[in-house]
């Protein structure tokens, strides 16, 4: 093992504990230094801080996608694995330094932790459980310990409702952080959201809004475990397994203890537990947790970093060799391995990959990330058109190919998934502009790259937000939990507002709520229901109030008022007496639904009146017995009796009772008795209503005009009779028509038999053998005379003759015969 030249120390400790903030202030305090960090996101964080502090010209940042180099800096924050080592500086930090032990990225840590040094001095930040580790392949370290500032203690398990504010919600999958962001949203009113596949101006924008205190909680995967500074009082685990690119295993204590450790900030302390149905934790992983005593890390990941450029053959060898250290273990194959594997088995590939130079910018482009996380073939396919081009021409990638892969990744349209699709590609493209021998004018490309980034992540930062954040809601339950009460009111148009915002709308007597029974929602529903308690009573004195033309009714029964349904019609006593069922409402009580129940009745009775005026005027006349009980007959089947009335009937009325009647419009014919006026277009819509109430049935008689003949199906005469038709055979017509067509036949079969005329067969509505059961039904009968139907009455008037002169009658005639057998009997 090398032995160092300057100072080594290694400041350890759990989370919380100022490692980073004490690393930079020891770069700043040199001349030249470096630190390198496990995130662009972290890196571009701490830039930023910097910058603020010293100046931008004094700063670098470099990481696989951006590199910002003024012209001569003295400090220099990357990646660590865009760190450029060959760079002479007095003091070097590599942050999070357990990642030595992750399967995919330790090997570059433990580069670093291996060969990475400053002039003056080199630092390894990162948890305590590297010390046995460190100790043994670093000669001379010095360790240092941080105590965590604040408290870390385990809370249980709660429900997403009861989570206190200030809390980030770890899951472990892409669908399992929607899933619960929707659940924050529905029940606490919204959440940020941090993944790793979102970019970091996407993830800056989340936070930012998290820290404004916008939302009190953010989903996240274990993204957020890495250095992300938030005012985070409780972290919940939504799950303890994850998938690690190879298996899904369960969490290390470790790991736990890193994300739990975003809870609490500086001097506040922190909580963590389960939610979403976990489960309590195991009293040992909170011991460990809380205690911030985990297992130490025992092997690292490693891969050679003397690489043979010969060959892609010998390169792939000299990456497969395996360390010396039994601390050591060699790394499974990266992403860029795996890569160089696919590409070197091309024989064109191979072909041009024919010297160490080209073999080594083969390897160059095997290490273009593959942030979409696509098939490998597909990426190696990707990388193989980026070489190809590279070892063509002038050794540049084509300018029209380029912008045609760019072109179309300039769209900020499409879902969450979409954008979240072309942000990744463009990443990889922000990546390749930046090397500068790649492209000609790179750097226009770097910006252009750049801008569509920007642009791209300020879309997905606004779906994220509409999707997961009700700002609304987030504010009521702000409130609520102060115990303040919330600001409700009904407006003029009927319009429930809550803290400014609408919430529902008074429908008639009725609240209807356009927000949903979630936790916050009850909150508001039961403010909204406040103000509508204290709206009710006005309300009721308006419709008490109201002039007739603020109601109506429907075909089916409903009763409205102002356009609001407030109760339905159900069948009465009779047919002219239904009853009034006020619709169900929670905000009242059986007084104030007997004064609307009172109200409406009053209007039917008015609104009866109005419509049956025949009717209503015969049954307030005074008539005498007969005509009474024909006026009740009719009373029964609303204004016209299924059958004509029979002769005796007719003249047990007196001449007087006719004439009143007649003047109310009774007809009183041959062909049927109805009120004329009460077959007219509003009256006859609501005997079709009452009846259809009264019955239970649907009124086929309803049309707009009103048909005048239809099918008469199973309906009874005394049905039809209510709906104003006649029944006659099959077919049902109205009143008025009939008698219409029983007058124009009658006229016609005085001349004698006669056949069916345009004019009778209109009023009929039929034609046909129909048209015959018709006729029969009103007193003609037919017969068929070649192609034509003849007709003539059956009972045709009497003519009177004058008496026959027996004496002139053949006594032996057989005619005298029957006379004698006639007087006999």
């Amino acid at each position: 093992m090398t032995r160092p030249e300057r100072r080594i120390r290694a400041i350890l400790g759990p989370t919380n504990t100022g490692k980073t903030h004490f690393a930079i202030d020891r770069m700043l305090g040199y001349q030249s230094g470096m630190i390198g960090f496990p995130l662009r996101l972290l890196a571009r964080e701490n830039y930023d801080r910097i910058v603020a502090r010293e100046g931008a010209r004094r700063v670098a940042l470099i990481t696989g996608e951006e590199k910002i180099v003024p012209p001569r800096p003295r400090w220099f924050v990357c990646t660590v694995e865009s760190m450029p080592l060959d760079r002479p500086v007095d003091f070097i930090a590599i942050d999070e330094i357990q990642l030595c032990a992750d399967a995919d990225r330790g090997h570059v840590f433990t580069d670093r932790l291996l060969h990475a040094r400053g002039l003056v001095e080199t630092l390894f930040l990162g948890s305590d459980t590297m010390r046995p580790i460190i100790r043994s392949l670093v000669s001379g370290v010095e360790f240092d310990d941080r105590p965590r500032l604040s408290t870390l203690s385990y809370s249980g398990a709660s429900n997403i409702a009861r989570l206190p504010r200030r809390s980030a919600v770890v899951a472990f999958t892409v669908d399992r952080v929607y899933e619960l962001a929707e659940r924050v949203r529905r029940q606490r009113g919204g959440a940020a959201v941090v993944l790793g596949a979102l970019s970091p101006r996407t993830r800056n924008a989340q936070v930012a809004m998290y820290q404004a205190g916008e939302v009190d909680y953010m989903v996240a995967t274990d993204a957020i475990g890495m250095g992300l500074n938030m005012d985070v009082n409780h972290v919940a685990f939504a799950g303890l397994r994850k998938f690690d690119g190879h298996r899904v295993r369960p969490l290390a204590a470790v790991e736990v203890g890193q994300i739990a450790g975003r809870a609490g900030r500086h001097m506040n302390d922190g909580t963590f537990g389960s939610t979403a149905r976990l489960g309590p934790f195991d009293p040992q992983l909170v011991e460990a947790v809380e205690d911030h005593r985990f297992e130490p890390v025992r092997q690292l990941y490693w891969r050679s970093r003397e690489l043979d450029f010969a060959s892609p053959k010998r390169l792939l060898q000299s990456l497969g060799r395996s360390p010396r250290e039994t601390t050591l273990t060699r790394a499974r194959k990266a992403e860029d391995q795996i890569a160089l594997d696919m590409l070197a088995r091309d024989a064109d590939i191979l072909d041009r990959a024919g010297d160490p130079g080209r073999v080594r910018l083969l390897w160059e482009v095997c290490q273009v990330p593959d942030f979409r996380k696509i098939m490998p073939d597909h990426h190696a396919a990707f990388l193989t058109q980026v070489f190809t081009h590279l070892t063509n021409g002038d050794g540049r990638l084509p300018v029209e190919w380029v912008r045609r892969q760019i072109d179309r990744l300039d769209d900020d349209t499409g879902d969450i998934d979409v954008l979240t699709g072309r942000i990744a590609h463009i990443r990889t493209w922000t990546y390749i502009a930046h090397r500068g021998d790649w492209l000609a004018e790179s750097q226009a490309w770097q910006d252009r790259a750049g801008a569509i980034e920007d642009r791209l992540s300020d879309a997905l930062h606004d779906r994220l937000t509409q999707r997961f954040v009700d700002r609304r809601a987030a504010s009521i339950d702000r409130k609520r939990e102060k115990g303040d009460q919330l600001l409700s009111a009904v407006t003029a148009a009927g319009d429930l507002v809550v803290e400014g915002q609408t919430v529902g709308r008074m429908d008639g007597i009725r609240f209807i709520a356009d927000v949903d029974s979630t936790f916050e929602g009850r909150a508001i529903l039961a403010a909204a229901r406040r103000a509508a308690l204290q709206d009710i009573g006005r309300r009721i004195q308006r419709l008490e109030g109201d002039p007739n033309s603020a109601f109506q009714l429907d075909d089916d029964g409903k009763l409205f008022w102002h356009g609001a349904r407030i109760a339905q019609l159900l069948p009465g006593e009779d047919i002219l007496a239904p009853r009034i069922d006020v619709s169900r409402s929670d905000l009242i009580d059986n007084g104030l639904r007997e004064r609307i129940r009172a109200r409406l009745a009053e209007w039917l009775k008015q609104h009866l009146n109005r419509t049956f005026r025949p009717l209503y005027r015969a049954r307030a006349e005074s008539l005498r017995g007969p005509a009474r009980g024909l006026v009740f007959q009719l009373s029964e089947t609303l204004g016209a009796l299924p059958e004509p009335l029979p002769k005796a009937k007719f003249h047990e009325l007196e001449k007087a009772d006719r004439q009143r009647l007649s003047r109310l419009g009774l007809r009183l014919g041959p062909d049927g008795v109805f009120f004329d006026r009460m077959l007219r277009g509003p009256a006859l819509a609501l005997r079709a209503t009452l009846w259809s109430v009264h019955t239970g049935r649907t009124a086929k008689a309803r049309a707009t005009p009103p048909a005048h003949s239809l099918a008469a199906g199973n309906l009874s005469k005394r049905d039809w009779a209510c709906l104003g038709y006649r029944r006659i055979g099959t077919r049902a017509i109205r009143f008025d028509r009939v008698a219409r067509l029983g007058r124009a036949a009658r006229r016609c079969a005085r001349r004698g038999p006669f056949v069916a005329t345009p004019e009778l067969t209109a009023l009929a509505g039929v034609e046909g053998a129909d048209f015959e059961q018709v006729m029969a039904g009103l007193g003609f009968r037919s017969r068929h005379d070649g192609e034509k139907t003849v007709f003539r009455r059956k009972y045709p008037p009497r003519i009177k003759r004058k008496p026959r002169d027996d004496a002139n009658v053949d006594p032996h005639s057989p005619f005298a015969t029957l006379r004698d057998v006639v007087a006999a009997k």
